[in-house]
């Protein structure tokens, strides 16, 4: 038995934050109903290329990312039939999530005030750009947008002065993505909640907030210290080394995270020494004269290729890796092990990182065709 079995979550969210919120809640066994505009769908089918398939059924490689274990019903709630039809799906559904602008779907009574005045056990999860209330509510919130708003950006990419120092964007849609996971977690407990009270709850979900949340580190080090981080390109704030070094041949990473571990890197460079130098011992000291270890290690390692020393550093210890491509990733013997890439009726897609008790908390259901559920979910709820 899955987790989330016998729970059901009502999906009118579109794009990503939402959809990735309602894929990991399918992954751990819930039936998740998409709810898609007729002839249209979620806007990120349409998000291509690259695209799987040809014709009337190609579909674009984003839309896939995010809408495995679902079933789509394809009804028009614009339209006071297909208001009705999505009012009574959410009074049979334990959990609903959308992430329309503030107040905007009232209009059709599909706010939460409305549905859980109906279903007090549903868990309404609302996500936005900005939140609930506040002087930013009513406007509209992309990843892009609050990634800049936010400090991610001002601390992303090469610093001033370097080639091509400006502030830059997170390669994924990172904050997408953590809003989806801190509303599962939010769901998870509404609903661990709701089995004791009896009671649902109304989630408040917003990107901004959380991309400031997910600062961790970098804003404690601006609230203790007073001062913005600056961008540090591929380097860390608090630790060093923690960088990419230039080997003989290719990068090699390579993540010192105390005083323990330089001190067998000291050794395996032949310069045990460092270990014992009040500049270098400790990592308060290595992070003060950065500029002066740093040419020093890269000296080294440019000697030799870059899989020598990862063989030494691995053995020892050490934190390292290389830099792959996307392909070379998704190859990699340990994410074969690991079965992160699965077939799924037509498509490869990457699977769930989930795993309870040793199975994979992933859905065996692939991303559906635009309606494709409508009937069996109406006949089956309604």
């Amino acid at each position: 038995m899955k987790p989330l079995e016998g729970i059901r979550v009502l999906d009118l969210s579109r794009v990503l934050a939402g959809p990735w919120c309602t894929q990991l809640l399918a992954d751990l066994g819930a039936d998740v109903v998409k709810i898609e505009r007729p002839q249209v769908g979620d806007d990120t089918r349409h998000w291509g290329p690259p695209w799987h398939g040809e014709g009337e059924t190609r579909v674009a490689a984003y839309f896939l990312a995010a809408n495995r274990g679902k079933r789509s019903a394809a009804i028009d709630f614009s339209t006071s039939e297909g208001a009705e039809q999505v009012r009574r799906l959410a009074a049979k559904s334990d959990v609903l999530v959308e992430n329309f602008k503030v107040g905007a779907l009232s209009k059709f009574g599909l706010d939460a005030s409305t549905l859980r005045a109906t279903n007090p056990r549903l868990i309404y999860a609302s996500i936005t750009g900005f939140g609930q209330d506040g002087p930013y509510a009513d406007r509209a919130g992309y990843d892009y947008i609050i990634q800049g708003m936010s400090g991610l950006m001002s601390i992303t990419g090469q610093p001033d002065g370097a080639p091509g120092g400006e502030p830059m964007r997170v390669g994924v849609a990172v904050v997408d993505l953590f809003t989806g996971m801190y509303t599962a977690s939010a769901i998870l407990a509404a609903l661990v909640r709701r089995g004791v009270s009896g009671e649902g709850a109304h989630i408040d979900s917003a990107l901004f907030d959380v991309s400031l949340a997910m600062l961790a580190n970098q804003a404690s080090n601006a609230l203790v210290s007073g001062q913005d981080p600056p961008r540090q390109g591929n380097t860390h704030p608090n630790i060093v080394p923690y960088q990419p070094f230039a080997c003989a041949d290719q990068p090699l990473i390579i993540a010192v995270g105390n005083d323990r571990q330089f001190a067998r890197l000291a050794a395996i460079l032949g310069a045990p020494e460092w270990a014992q130098d009040e500049s270098f011992a400790t990592n308060a000291a290595r992070v003060a004269t950065r500029a002066d270890l740093i040419p020093l290690i890269e000296a080294r390692l440019k000697q030799r290729p870059a899989a020598d020393w990862f063989a030494e550093l691995d053995a020892a210890g050490i934190p390292a890796g290389p830099i792959n491509t996307i392909s070379q990733a998704l190859a990699d013997p340990q994410a074969a092990y690991r079965e992160m890439v699965r077939h799924m009726d037509r498509f490869r897609l990457v699977a769930s990182p989930l795993r309870l008790d040793g199975e994979q908390a992933a859905s065996d259901r692939p991303p559906p065709r635009l309606g494709e559920h409508t009937e069996e979910v109406l006949a089956e709820l309604l």
